[in-house]
């Protein structure tokens, strides 16, 4: 069986090693971060630029046509550079879906600007108490024009996002999901500190008044809405295996660390590399690491040729979760006190994979719900045996 990437998805993930590479080393790293930038602007019109932030939009409006799993691979990369670029929350949570569910007036208006990167976006999902699929946030409908009340939480890119796509809860109960422009009337963003250092958003919308069309997918004055709650579900299977695909890229990056430090530092006259207790360490993370790309890659290739992928996903995060854990955890221990030092590079990737785990949710919740799918499955051909 094969695993390796087809020619465009090893072109996307080439082309974005080498941009990073060039643009996102340790030293322009540490001035973003002294200069409080939240998003690496050089780096990511360089993506722009070779059509990586671009892949997943249609030809029609000036991307490459690409599936995601040639995303997913970019993202390997950013995760393995550690690149402040938002290609996850611009590209996957607000490109695609666009994409997929919106009208062609909508398509027209917001993809040709993600796709050659002048427009960032963001998906504004997160309510305290509430389900992404549930949202409490309310969105009043009259005269062709919607109103919208409520909090987001947590928004990944929305500090610098130029328009947020925003569930709420329509008049008949029904969940809509709004284009909303960051810079709209009524709508606040607070920084909120995370444990990566680079701030998330919180969403304050009192009275915020959008068109209908703004409601994705078509609203009161176009045709039948889109299912929100569906479109909701979308952006969380694609946002989740693409943080998979950046924890398998940090994954890999903190062990090449690790490597060229065990040959480099020497104990009792000999490289710490040929200690029995680092080389089997070392060769444990090595078997996480994999595991978590061959299950984030497999997800994602189920969810680019359209296949049922929900079993996949849960068990991607768990290996991204569990994996991801140990791997990082591991690199510092080897590291002694170097891994602790915030001007070494490994901190951001044990940052950045502990910020991914809370937002996978830990390993065990994975695993609770993948037990919620055996059963449900089993019960299903129990009843098909039963009936038939």
């Amino acid at each position: 069986m094969d695993f390796e990437l087809g020619e465009e998805e090893q072109a996307i993930r080439d082309l974005t090693a080498q941009v990073l590479a060039d643009v996102s080393s340790h030293e322009r790293l540490k001035a973003l971060v002294a200069e409080g930038d939240h998003v690496d602007r050089k780096a990511w019109a360089a993506l722009a630029g070779t059509g990586v932030a671009g892949a997943v939009v249609p030809e029609a409006h000036g991307g490459l046509g690409l599936g995601f799993l040639a995303t997913a691979a970019a993202l390997e990369e950013v995760g393995r550079h550690a690149s402040p670029v938002p290609l996850l929350t611009t590209a996957v949570m607000g490109a695609m879906p666009i994409a997929a569910y919106g009208t062609e007036a909508q398509q027209a208006s917001w993809l040709p600007g993600l796709a050659d990167g002048s427009v960032l976006a963001c998906a504004a999902l997160a309510e305290d108490g509430a389900r992404p699929d549930e949202p409490t946030t309310s969105a009043r409908a009259g005269n062709d024009v919607f109103t919208l009340d409520g909090t987001k939480d947590l928004v990944a890119g929305g500090l610098d996002a130029d328009v947020a796509l925003v569930p709420a809860r329509l008049d008949n109960g029904e969940v809509g999901v709004f284009l909303v422009p960051t810079g709209a009337e009524g709508l606040d963003r607070l920084a909120v500190e995370v444990t990566t250092g680079r701030p998330e958003a919180r969403f304050e919308l009192s009275g915020v008044r959008v068109g209908a069309e703004a409601l994705l997918g078509g609203g009161a004055s176009d045709g039948a809405a889109s299912d929100g709650a569906e479109i909701v579900r979308f952006i969380e299977r694609h946002a989740n295996v693409g943080l998979c695909m950046m924890m398998a890229g940090a994954a890999r990056a903190a062990i090449e660390t690790t490597a060229g430090y065990a040959k480099q530092r020497h104990q009792f006259d000999r490289p710490i590399a040929t200690f029995q207790a680092v080389s089997q360490r070392a060769g444990d993370s090595y078997i996480d690491s994999e595991a978590i790309w061959l299950t984030a890659c497999q997800a994602a290739w189920r969810l680019s040729a359209g296949l049922p992928a929900d079993r996949e996903i849960a068990i991607a995060k768990y290996w991204a979760c569990e994996g991801g854990f140990r791997v990082v955890h591991a690199a510092v221990h080897v590291h002694g006190g170097v891994g602790v030092d915030r001007d070494y590079p490994l901190h951001r990737h044990f940052l950045a994979a502990r910020h991914m785990e809370l937002t996978l949710g830990h390993a065990e919740e994975q695993l609770a719900e993948l037990g919620r799918q055996i059963a449900t499955r089993g019960q299903n051909r129990g009843r098909t045996r039963r009936y038939s």
